[in-house]
C-alpha cells in the first residue's frame, strides 16, 4: 500500500515518477486565469490566521461544508475564525474522493510543512502550527507567490476598472512576478440584467463616450480596450451560459439595444441576437489587437434564490448546465473567422460530457498562426479533480494535439491555490506514464520531457505572448 501523499503521490509507474520529478516539478507557474485581488498583492497583505487565507471567499469549501450539514453561521456567518476552521477540519477529515482533500493537504505540506492529516482530532494542533508559521518571514501574499515559483498572474477585470493596482505593481521593481489584467466584459453584454442601464452609465463615464446607441456602446468599449492594452492586457474572458449563435443584421441589434434603453422588455430571442453580435464584435477587436479570447460556459448560476439574496453571486450555488450545443459553438467560431479572423481562443465547458465535442470543434479552426490556435482549456471548476483532468487529457490526446496544450490555471480567489498546478502535473505525468507502460507510446524520454515541460509552462508562455 502506498503511503498517503508521499513524494510519488498519484504517480503509478516508473515513467510517471521520472517525468514528474525530472521534468515537471521545477517548472515555473504561469497562472493565466484567476480571481485574486491585485490590491492585496501590491499591499502585500498578511493574514492573521488560516481561516482568513483559506476559507474567506472560497465557495468550493463552503459548498462542501453545506453538503455535510454545517450551519451557515460556521461557513459565511458571524462565528469566530477558529470555530469556522474547526468546522471545516471536521468536514475535510471525511471528504474521501473530493479534490479538496488533496488540494488542502498539498497546501498544508507545500506552504506550512505540515505532513499529517487535517481532521476534527488534529484541528487545534494544525491551527496553532499554521498560524505561527503565517507570522514568519515570507508568508505575506508576495511571499506565498514567490514560494510557488509563479512568474505571471492574470487577474479578472471589468472594462470600467481603473487598473490602478496593476499600474502600481508594474512600477514596483521589488516584485518580480508580472501581474496583468484580463478583460471580462460580461456586464456590458448582459443586456437583460436589471443593473444594465446603471452599468452603461459607469462605462460611459470612464470612457468619455455617451452611450445611447449600439454604435456608441462599441465605441466606448474600444476606448476601454485601448486602455487595457496600454496596461499590458492581452487576454479576455467571457462567462456564457452556452456559446450561442443567433445572427442578426446591425439594424436589428441597434433596435434591440434601443428598446432596452427605453425600458422595454428584451425577449430571449433578442437577448441571444444581441449577445451573438456582442461576441462577434469583441472577437474582431481581439483579433485586431492580437489578444487571446477565453470562453467559459456550461454553468447555471445562482440556483438558490434565497441564498443569492442573502450572500450574492459566487457563493456556492451554481451547477453544471447540460445545454451546450456544439453546433452553435462551431457556427459562432465560424462566423468570427469569416468576419476577419478568429483570435486565439481557449474553450472551457463545465459539462464534462462536452470534452469530445470541444476537441472536434477545435480541430475545425486550427492554422499555422499558433500551435493549437483554438484550445480545449483545462478541466474547470467541477472537473478539476483526478477523474475530470484524466478524462480531459485523454480526450485531447485522442482527438487533438495534447503536446500543444496550454496547461493548468488556478481559477481561484486564494493565494494558497498554486499547488493545483502540482496536482495537474502529477496527473499529466500519470496519464503519459500509463501510455508508455502499456506500450501505447515509446519510452522516448527526450520527447516526453519536452512535452511535459511544454504543457506545464512553455506552451502558455508562447501562446499568450504576454508583454513582460
Amino acid at each position: 500500500m502506498q503511503a498517503f501523499m508521499d513524494q510519488d503521490f498519484l504517480l503509478c509507474s516508473d515513467t510517471a515518477r521520472r517525468l514528474y520529478h525530472e521534468a515537471a516539478a521545477d517548472c515555473p507557474i504561469l497562472d493565466y486565469h484567476c480571481h485574486i485581488n491585485p490590491r492585496e498583492i501590491y499591499e502585500d497583505r498578511r493574514y492573521d490566521n488560516l481561516t482568513q487565507v483559506w476559507l474567506g471567499g472560497d465557495h468550493y469549501k463552503w459548498r462542501l461544508m453545506r453538503c455535510a450539514g454545517v450551519p451557515e453561521r460556521l461557513i459565511t456567518g458571524d462565528a469566530g475564525d477558529f470555530d469556522k476552521f474547526a468546522a471545516w477540519a471536521g468536514v475535510l477529515g471525511k471528504a474521501v474522493g473530493n479534490p479538496l482533500y488533496h488540494w488542502s493537504h498539498l497546501e498544508l505540506r507545500r506552504f506550512f510543512g505540515y505532513d499529517g492529516v487535517l481532521n476534527a482530532r488534529t484541528a487545534e494542533a494544525v491551527w496553532r502550527h499554521v498560524n505561527a508559521t503565517l507570522q514568519g518571514e515570507g508568508f505575506s501574499v508576495r511571499g506565498l507567490i514567490r514560494r510557488s515559483n509563479v512568474k505571471l498572474i492574470c487577474t479578472t477585470d471589468d472594462p470600467v476598472d481603473n487598473l490602478t493596482w496593476h499600474q502600481k505593481l508594474a512600477a514596483d521593481t521589488t516584485f518580480d512576478t508580472a501581474v496583468l489584467p484580463a478583460w471580462r466584459p460580461d456586464k456590458a453584454m448582459n443586456i437583460k440584467k436589471p443593473a444594465y442601464p446603471a452599468y452603461l452609465a459607469e462605462l460611459s463615464r470612464v470612457s468619455g463616450v455617451p452611450i445611447r446607441t449600439w454604435a456608441e456602446l462599441k465605441a466606448a468599449l474600444k476606448v476601454r480596450l485601448a486602455y487595457f492594452h496600454d496596461n499590458r492586457c492581452r487576454l479576455s474572458d467571457h462567462a456564457l451560459r452556452y456559446a450561442m449563435y443567433a445572427p442578426a443584421a446591425e439594424e436589428e441589434v441597434a433596435r434591440i439595444f434601443a428598446d432596452r434603453l427605453a425600458g422595454k422588455p428584451v425577449s430571449e430571442a433578442d437577448e441571444l441576437r444581441f449577445k451573438t453580435a456582442f461576441m462577434l464584435f469583441m472577437a474582431g477587436e481581439y483579433r485586431r489587437m492580437g489578444w487571446a479570447m477565453q470562453l467559459h460556459y456550461g454553468c447555471r448560476r445562482d440556483n438558490n434564490a434565497p441564498m443569492f439574496d442573502l450572500l450574492g453571486p459566487d457563493t456556492g450555488y451554481d451547477c453544471i448546465d447540460n445545454h451546450t450545443p456544439s453546433a452553435q459553438l462551431a457556427a459562432l467560431l465560424g462566423a468570427m473567422d469569416a468576419a476577419g479572423g478568429l483570435p486565439k481562443t481557449v474553450l472551457y465547458s463545465l459539462n464534462p460530457a462536452d470534452d469530445a465535442a470541444i476537441d472536434t470543434v477545435c480541430g475545425c479552426f486550427q492554422s499555422d498562426e499558433a500551435v493549437g490556435r483554438v484550445q480545449h482549456g483545462s478541466a474547470w471548476w467541477f472537473n478539476d479533480h483526478l477523474q475530470g483532468m484524466t478524462n480531459h487529457l485523454v480526450s485531447l490526446g485522442n482527438l487533438g494535439y495534447l503536446a500543444g496544450f496550454v496547461g493548468m490555471l488556478t481559477d481561484s480567489r486564494s493565494f494558497l491555490s498554486y499547488p493545483r498546478h502540482e496536482y495537474f502535473r502529477r496527473i499529466l505525468c500519470r496519464v503519459l506514464g500509463q501510455w508508455v507502460e502499456e506500450g501505447q507510446f515509446p519510452a522516448d524520454m527526450d520527447t516526453l520531457t519536452e512535452i511535459v515541460r511544454d504543457i506545464s509552462y512553455r506552451n502558455a508562455e508562447r501562446y499568450f505572448a504576454f508583454p513582460v
